[in-house]
């Protein structure tokens, strides 16, 4: 037997004390009938039964840790078989009824070694006894005749079963290692679906602290040198930029508590989309224009849109130089929602910039439910981006 198996992984192996119950039954009903057979005589008879008393301490001794092991020694068991015969065969040719001592021993043949060896040993074991006993005792022809036909049934028989139950065990065996492979894979595929799903939400709090503190951060950052310029000269115009500091920090605490909690944008907490979008323009100087049918939407699509025009209008901010309009479309259609921020300001060569972190943000949102990006941009003539997701079916049902 062959190849590695994790331990206890066949019933054999389960239950051994089975096997031992059934070594020491054999061995005793052997011992009863040598020692109560009537020929040859009582010397012969105990020098046989001697010969049997040693295979119990080394069954236990050796044998038993040999058979337990998995796979087992091939060399100890080899060894160990050879220590077996050499007290079998000795008292099964002084006397035959210790030959019942065979269908003890040939199962440890079959448990220990590989096929072709295991099949030797087996031959050895039910033919020797039978040769060796007609040469000592040269019994009549019947008795040759009936007990050679018994040894070679008895082989046959050894060698049909213990090799069906060969296979099987190397089956076993075979299956124990799959189910291993597939323990390991399943392992390695719930590690790896782990890792991904980590990695995927580290992701997903990078864009959203982006897109909330980050963004309210610059804001707080442009707004507080805004107000060191305008302290001297512009008292009423610092005073507003100090309230909508204030404004924006308090924004950016509801934001960090629903990021904690898990929950949906502060903005959109009881309030419908327009309404986020018109306080979130506000705060950016921007105009918003609502077309089509509004209504209430999956929350995903509505957090898209509203994460996305706070990225747009935070570029305006800190990209665009002094637009002089900056104006939000939000479109309803049957199967879209469509939203748009458009400044007239400095621009860029949307060609040679490929778009940083909070641009690839936003392209990764849209992409997560099935929408798009589009940035059109030139220098000197403003930028535009749209985002463009589609509308889920039950969303649609709610059409009036």
């Amino acid at each position: 037997m062959n190849g590695p198996a994790a331990p206890g992984s066949y019933t054999w192996d389960r239950s051994f004390r089975l096997w031992d119950t059934y070594f020491a039954l054999i061995w005793l009903a052997t011992l009863v009938f040598v020692l109560g057979t009537g020929h040859p005589g009582w010397r012969v008879r105990l020098v046989a039964a001697g010969l049997l008393v040693p295979l119990i301490p080394l069954y236990v001794w050796v044998g038993r840790p040999i058979l337990r092991g998995d796979p087992p020694d091939e060399r100890r068991a080899l060894g160990y078989l050879v220590a077996e015969m050499a007290l079998f065969l000795p008292s099964a040719v002084l006397v035959g009824e210790t030959r019942l001592m065979t269908f003890a021993l040939v199962p440890h043949c079959f448990m220990t070694l590989r096929l072709r060896w295991a099949l030797t040993a087996v031959a050895v074991i039910n033919l020797t006894p039978v040769v060796g006993w007609a040469l000592l005792w040269w019994p009549s022809d019947q008795d040759v005749f009936f007990n050679g036909v018994f040894a070679v049934a008895t082989l046959v028989f050894s060698m049909a079963v213990g090799s069906w139950i060969i296979r099987i065990i190397e089956q076993s065996q075979e299956r124990a290692e799959l189910i291993a492979d597939l323990d390991a894979s399943r392992h390695e595929v719930a590690r790896l679906s782990a890792a991904h799903g980590a990695l995927a939400e580290r992701e997903r709090f990078a864009r959203e602290i982006h897109d909330t503190l980050a963004q309210g951060f610059t804001s707080v950052l442009m707004l507080i040198q805004a107000v060191e310029a305008e302290l001297a000269d512009d008292l009423p115009q610092a005073r507003r930029h100090l309230a909508l500091m204030d404004e924006t920090a308090r924004q950016n605490l509801a934001e960090a508590r629903a990021l904690v909690a898990g929950s949906g944008p502060a903005d959109l907490d009881g309030a419908s989309l327009p309404d986020a979008l018109r306080r979130l323009a506000a705060r950016h100087g921007a105009t918003l224009d609502v077309t089509g049918v509004v209504r209430a939407l999956p929350a995903g699509p509505e957090v898209v849109v509203l994460r996305s025009c706070q990225e747009a209008l935070a570029n305006v901010r800190k990209h665009a130089g002094s637009p002089a309009a900056v104006g939000v479309a939000l479109t309803y259609a049957e199967d879209a929602l469509t939203v748009s921020v458009r400044d007239d300001g400095c621009g860029f060569d949307a060609v040679a910039v490929s778009g940083g972190y909070g641009l690839a943000g936003l392209r990764a949102r849209a992409a997560e439910v099935g929408g798009t990006a589009e940035v059109r941009s030139a220098v000197g003539d403003g930028t535009t981006v749209t985002v463009r997701l589609p509308v889920p079916v039950a969303a649609r049902s709610d059409v009036p």
